[in-house]
């Protein structure tokens, strides 16, 4: 990195941090501090739902993920929009209608104290754990760029976050969600762009599409109904839509932004902006991946794209066998350029050649067995060491290939995603922990002042756990799975809960906290045994909580329906 890049990514990020804690110092009550005082317009709110999903393992992992394997990954969010249009019929009236501070709160209206405290531990669990995340993927970034210590990223992009997030708390987090956007939309624009201006002057966009087709990157949608493929059009669509509709409905850093919404339309209005623009996004940011791969095939490629692993190898015992693989892959690289310029002067003529695209796709699977080669080697040296470097492939286009300063606005990209989706964690943690734990349990009156100041309390807490937890974290095949699974494992149990709450009058708290319990643990139990994919186990820990509850509801005396509750009728008329 040159100086330009410096000055753009630090005054990229100290323009965010001070603006967020200048705007929206001295919340004076809870309302101002955890909803924003419900000031927020449907465009913000769009933006900030936006925002807190896209991390930075998104614009960091995404990438590499379609490097690898194509287009596929998009299928994940074809769920998305249908639980948009679930969220704003049902969750959002209920919601506001309520006045609640967080998701949770509703379920004691609905069932008792015990279900709704153990909905808010289950959130607090997994959102700590993916809080821990969203830190620790730009570390990686910084601490493979300058050879700094990780523990130190972790624990200095934290601080960053927290700063503003305490100052100004949801108001802070929907403000600088707004800039946040703006830099990651211009930079991944800028990037896509200059990607296709460094692929060779031959080569039209729509051929070097071809070239991705040719090596099967291009295929988003798999109709198959194999339970041994990860992603399918049947795991996007029942996976993703309960993952969506338990992260967007249940999950407290997603309810606690649209919360903030002037209204009901205000915040209907922003997740339906989010349901249309989520999947297109999805889909750009992939396709830049696709583009990464397309530059490859006519620049070299290193042997393995995480260098910590590199120079561990290239320090051992097999450095040899390790620069043997290097020469080899050498060789492929030149003759892969070689060959696919022939079939781009080929595709410019309208013929497809088949010779060509056959030898083309061969010295990319030859390619694809020299890194596995690699990824051995590796693990001859570590055998605990993480080989899949997915998440470095990007990392190591913007580090090598991009001109001054668009390196240091893509890491602003990566640090500002990063300090949106984490700035949210942080904010809903810390709300959820304040109103359905602390608040609950203080005894005598306290003013809003103290509520506020314990919000702030336990938003530093919270952020001392994340980075605590991103200090210990490795990699997972991928982060952008990894984040993934630990939603799969804890959302379908919660969202089983609200579903009951919303649609299953006669299902009562003692029956649903039970079933959540054995849910919760089946799920775990299944996950670890791998009995199916974890995109389905959002579905099965909601199914089997509803199962459950209806199975022991039916074992306890059930009350006449004129004995219903006030809230059960408030709840749901």
């Amino acid at each position: 990195m040159q100086l330009l890049d410096w000055i753009v990514l630090t005054v990229t990020l100290l323009f965010i941090v001070a603006y967020g804690a200048i705007k929206t110092r001295g919340s004076k009550n809870v309302d101002e501090y955890i909803l924003g005082s419900n000031q927020t317009p449907w465009w913000t709110v769009g933006l900030s739902v936006m925002a807190t999903q896209a991390s930075a393992i998104t614009f960091l992992s995404t990438p590499g993920q379609a490097y690898h394997d194509g287009l596929g990954f998009v299928q994940f969010y074809f769920g998305l929009p249908l639980a948009m249009i679930v969220i704003c019929v049902t969750f959002i009236p209920i919601y506001h209608k309520l006045k609640v501070y967080t998701a949770y709160e509703f379920l004691e209206q609905r069932f008792d104290v015990k279900t709704r405290s153990l909905a808010a531990a289950l959130f607090l669990v997994q959102r700590g754990l993916g809080t821990g995340l969203t830190i620790y993927a730009p570390a990686i970034i910084l601490s493979s760029l300058l050879g700094w210590s990780l523990n130190l990223m972790n624990i200095m992009i934290g601080a960053l976050v927290v700063i503003y997030t305490v100052s100004g708390g949801t108001r802070a987090v929907n403000i600088t969600h707004k800039q946040q956007t703006f830099v990651i939309m211009t930079g991944m624009l800028a990037t896509f762009f200059i990607i296709i201006s460094y692929l060779p002057k031959e080569l039209s966009f729509s051929n070097a599409l071809h070239i991705a087709g040719a090596n099967d990157k291009l295929d988003a949608l798999d109709f198959s109904f194999d339970p041994d493929k990860r992603y399918t059009i049947w795991s996007g669509l029942a996976g993703g839509f309960f993952l969506a509709l338990s992260y967007f409905g249940t999950d407290q850093s997603q309810v606690q932004r649209y919360l903030s919404g002037k209204s009901i339309k205000e915040s209907q209005m922003g997740l339906i902006m989010n349901g249309i623009l989520k999947v297109p996004m999805q889909f750009f940011i992939l396709l830049i991946g696709v583009m990464v791969f397309v530059f490859f095939q006519f620049h070299e490629a290193p042997l393995h794209f995480n260098p910590n692993n590199a120079k561990t190898v290239q320090n051992s015992p097999y450095k040899d066998q390790y620069h043997g693989l290097e020469k080899e892959l050498k060789v492929v690289a030149r003759e892969k350029e070689e060959i696919s310029m022939l079939y781009v002067n080929q595709l410019y003529q309208d013929y497809d050649n088949k010779e060509l695209h056959n030898r083309m796709v061969a010295l990319n699977n030859q390619e694809k067995d020299l890194r596995e080669q690699a990824r051995e080697l590796i693990n001859k040296v570590d055998a605990k060491a993480e080989t899949n470097d997915k998440d470095y492939v990007f990392l190591y286009f913007i580090l090598n290939f991009l001109p001054q300063g668009l390196i240091g606005l893509l890491l602003a990209v990566i640090f500002s995603a990063a300090m949106s989706s984490s700035a949210s964690g942080l904010n809903a943690l810390a709300s959820t922990t304040t109103i359905d734990i602390y608040k609950r349990n203080v005894k005598g009156e306290k003013s809003e002042k103290h509520y506020v100041n314990a919000t702030r309390l336990f938003t530093i807490f919270w952020g001392v756990v994340a980075i605590l937890f991103a200090c210990v974290g490795t990699l997972f095949e991928n982060l952008i799975q990894l984040v993934n699974i630990i939603g799969s494992i804890f959302y379908g149990t919660v969202l089983g809960i609200f579903l009951i709450a919303f649609y299953i009058k006669y299902i009562k708290g003692h029956a649903v906290f039970a079933a959540a319990i054995l849910s919760q643990t089946l799920v775990v139990i299944v996950y670890f045994t791998q009995w199916i994919s974890y995109l389905y186990l959002n579905v099965l820990g909601a199914v089997l909580t509803i199962l459950f509850a209806m199975l022991f509801q039916s074992f306890l005396k059930q009350p006449p329906l004129n004995e219903t509750t006030v809230n059960d009728n408030e709840t749901l008329a």
